[in-house]
């Protein structure tokens, strides 16, 4: 599903280069759930938003579903994203003045649904999250866990082909965070291919897999057997 060769994003700073990422190959299968671990600083956030195509590698080469998405200009980027890709953000990145409907219904605008199946879809997604009752509320009337909760449903809505969850449980108490990994992993048992950031050592077992970013390298990437 994704292939990446001799990745690397760099800053140029002055007459020298700051490397972010360093020589990153790796391949992510269908149906895999993928942990990224590493230090701060250490490219965690650059990788994922290069695999999310909101950047694009200085080196290297990216294949996702055997397109080179190193070659495509931003435009055909986004427009693979919005077709292709679900995020959710550790800081929820829910747009205050809308309700959580509205949240959750904004992909498939974007996607030219028609109102009928936008309609059908986001109730089926909140009767799935068992947060109809919130439908109305905004942002702020909720709880971190619930807003957590929103986000993901906003990123599954348009069934993406992947799933980037960066530090999805970072601003959420360990009972909130127990929820919204039990839900990737009852997402991941679906057939979604999911990727995951995380500093959370219990956690990453969620994934079948662990890769270790220390300064930009690939440490480590062994497999875990999944959380059961």
């Amino acid at each position: 599903m994704i292939k990446l060769n001799n990745i690397e994003r760099y800053y140029n700073t002055g007459s020298n280069k700051t490397w972010v990422l360093r020589n990153i190959t790796f391949n992510v299968n269908k149906g895999e759930f993928l942990t990224i671990m590493g230090p701060s600083g250490s490219g965690k956030s650059t990788l994922m938003n290069l695999i999310g195509m909101l950047d694009k590698p200085d080196n290297g080469e990216y294949f996702f579903h055997d397109e080179p998405v190193h070659t495509f200009n931003e435009k055909r980027r986004t427009e693979l994203h919005k077709h292709s890709i679900g995020f959710v953000f550790q800081a929820y990145h829910l747009i205050d003045e809308l309700t959580v409907y509205e949240n959750i219904e904004m992909p498939l605008l974007y996607k030219g649904v028609s109102k009928s199946d936008r309609q059908s879809l986001v109730a089926d997604i909140l009767d799935r999250f068992n947060i109809v009752g919130k439908k109305d509320l905004f942002p702020a009337q909720l709880s971190g866990g619930q807003q957590q909760l929103v986000g993901i449903a906003r990123a599954i809505i348009g069934k993406p082909k992947l799933l980037l969850a960066d530090e999805p449980t970072g601003n959420l108490h360990t009972s909130q965070g127990e929820m919204i990994m039990g839900l990737l992993k009852e997402l991941h048992d679906e057939g979604m291919t999911i990727i995951q950031v995380t500093h959370n050592e219990k956690f990453a077992t969620y994934g079948t897999r662990i890769i270790q970013l220390e300064d930009g390298f690939v440490r480590r990437d062994e497999g875990t057997g999944g959380k059961r």
